[in-house]
């Protein structure tokens, strides 16, 4: 089991996100704090905002919104595990994908027919 460092006084919001792994790198969390996409208790963050024990953080990513709580802090990278036990993640489970009910052609089955090309169409619909 990999260890926790001594939790420091404050954190800075892009080293907590990228210590805790939710972005590649601390460059990618400060783009994104600059962007909107970091938000701290509601309010749009800046990177260099400390956050404390009990913070909220809403985290936009592509195609969902993490909510997470800052349970420790964190500053200096370590293991997956290790890192989630510095948050607790309230994130509503994700709707599954529906189904489109089109056909799926085989891999490597070749090129459409003109005749599969009509029948694709005409399952699709008018656009």
């Amino acid at each position: 089991m990999t260890s926790i460092p001594s939790s420091p006084a404050t954190a800075r919001i892009d080293a907590w996100l990228w210590a805790i792994r939710a972005y590649k790198t601390r460059s990618a969390a400060t783009a994104a704090c600059r962007a909107g996409h970091v938000r701290l208790n509601g309010n749009p963050a800046k990177a260099s905002q400390t956050v404390v024990p009990g913070d909220t953080i809403r985290v936009r990513q592509p195609g969902y919104e993490r909510i997470l709580e800052v349970r420790r802090l964190i500053v200096k990278r370590v293991g997956a595990e290790a890192a989630s036990h510095c948050f607790t993640d309230h994130t509503p489970p994700r709707p599954a994908a529906p189904a489109l009910g089109l056909p799926q052609r085989d891999r490597g089955a070749g090129r459409p027919t003109k005749k599969d090309r009509r029948e694709m169409e005409r399952l699709r619909g008018p656009e």
